[in-house]
């Protein structure tokens, strides 16, 4: 097996039909991903993301909420494919804890009364290695976002940088 450090930026945007993409659109973020790589074309990891997402419309009052940060913090699992090649594909399913809180006008930050939710993922990516054990790490996820008794879906689109540890 070998041991992976990620780190990507991304984008991504909720989609209207729950009560967060209804009040918010899309944003800019930051994922740190430990992968660990079995010699069976599978891998385990932690995942560790931060995005902040813009309010739909332009806010008026001081106490009107601005935008929305969402913290991720979970565990996925991999299944790998072409694993032999510079070139490889991979399935993603993950799930863990969403925490959430906006940010107002006036700067003050706010707390969901609802508190932390859960979220559930599922994803497609590709990593292309350019040197030894470095690899362009190239993503794409669905996220469902369970906060309040509602359900959030989240799309993102990442890249970034993946080293594994060689031995």
């Amino acid at each position: 097996g070998q041991i992976g450090f990620s780190l990507q930026g991304q984008y991504g945007t909720l989609l209207n039909g729950g009560p967060l993409g209804d009040q918010f659109g899309s944003g800019a973020g930051l994922a740190v991903r430990l992968r660990y790589r079995t010699r069976f074309e599978r891998a385990f990891g932690l995942s560790f993301e931060s995005q902040k997402l813009d309010a739909r419309v332009a806010p008026v009052v001081d106490t009107s909420r601005t935008t929305l940060s969402v913290l991720l913090s979970g565990a996925d699992f991999y299944q790998l494919f072409n694993t032999d090649q510079k070139v490889q594909e991979m399935l993603s399913l993950g799930a863990g804890l969403a925490q959430l809180h906006y940010t107002l006008r006036d700067g003050e930050i706010e707390y969901p009364l609802a508190g932390d939710g859960l979220y559930l993922s599922l994803g497609a990516g590709l990593e292309r290695f350019f040197y030894r054990s470095l690899a362009f790490d190239l993503s794409t996820r669905y996220i469902a976002i369970f906060h309040d008794s509602h359900v959030n879906h989240d799309l993102q689109a990442s890249a970034g940088v993946i080293f594994y540890a060689s031995y």
